[in-house]
């Protein structure tokens, strides 16, 4: 080190304001999970303090951390987002001059496979059956698009061309930045003219409450799903069920990705989607061939 050259001396820092500074950046990157991203610190700040000191972030208090989360009852999936997050939080420590170096963390907890629900058709009834009228539209129009919970539950009227018989979900909204354009099937009409006899005049969302208090309407799912005997069903089972009934319809993948909002193939692969007419016929063709190996192979009868 030259002389008269001093070592850089770092501010003392705050896990508070790691995350003051971690949500400023979900903020200015615009990303959607906002409030996931808040939640995450909230758990964090309560485990370690939001006085911790960088310094105090240690391994050990890491594997604490998962531990803890564990005994309470949270996934390994939800455990390493929030480890993730706080990795983050260091790293905008570094890259803001506040921290030297980024703490080291201990190795992620191993995920289970994603999830796999899917609702034969008689299940998704059942489960209707059991919600209140403005539920069951919300179901409904999940079921026959194949959109996400929150495409679905902030659908807009001025999204909707009843007269062109489309949809057209804007890019703001989408998850992957992209618009796209559902066309109105049968099913998926009824329950845009059944919204609109609904239609609030304060109020631009198709799917209102219609009355229900903030309470009915955040459980009616868990309800209606117990009730059918279905109890660890999700509404995004309903989002897997429509991918996987158009390529048993026979529609190309291609185009069940464009419907559904899918824009990669991983995805359809996760959700261990194929085409099961394809698996049949290639079971037809096995079966096939080695009848004919077997009449080749058959000995010839002797003549008694």
């Amino acid at each position: 080190m030259a002389r008269g050259s001093r070592e850089r001396q770092y501010p003392v820092v705050t896990l508070d304001q790691l995350i003051e500074a971690y949500l400023q950046d979900y903020t200015l990157r615009e990303f959607r999970s906002f409030n996931t991203a808040r939640a995450r610190a909230n758990h964090l700040r309560v485990f370690f303090g939001g006085r911790c000191l960088p310094t105090a972030i240690t391994p050990e208090r890491i594997r604490e951390y998962q531990q803890t989360r564990r005994v309470q009852g949270f996934a390994s999936g939800t455990i390493n987002r929030e480890t993730s997050a706080l990795s983050r939080m260091c790293r905008l420590g570094v890259e803001l001059g506040w921290l030297q170096t980024v703490p080291t963390f201990p190795g992620r907890l191993r995920e289970s496979h994603p999830r796999q629900g899917f609702f034969e058709h008689h299940e998704y009834l059942n489960v209707r059956e059991y919600l209140p009228p403005p539920f069951q539209d919300v179901v409904d129009f999940a079921y026959y698009s194949g959109w996400r919970k929150q495409e679905v539950v902030n659908l807009t009227w001025p999204e909707v061309d009843l007269e062109g018989k489309v949809v057209r979900l804007s890019p703001s909204r989408s998850k992957t930045d992209t618009g796209r354009v559902l066309p109105l099937s049968s099913p998926l009409a009824v329950v845009l003219e059944r919204r609109r006899q609904h239609r609030s005049q304060k109020n631009d969302r198709v799917f209102n409450r219609d009355g229900l208090t903030v309470r009915r309407w955040r459980t009616a799912w868990r309800r209606a799903c117990i009730q059918a005997g279905l109890p660890d069903r999700l509404l995004h089972d309903c989002r897997r069920t429509a991918a996987r009934n158009l390529i048993r319809a026979g529609v190309p993948e291609r185009v069940a990705m464009i419907l559904t909002g899918h824009k990669t193939r991983s995805v359809f692969d996760r959700y261990n989607i194929v085409n099961e007419r394809e698996l049949l016929s290639a079971g037809e063709q096995l079966a096939t061939y080695l009848s004919k190996k077997s009449e080749i192979c058959k000995p010839a009868s002797r003549e008694e």
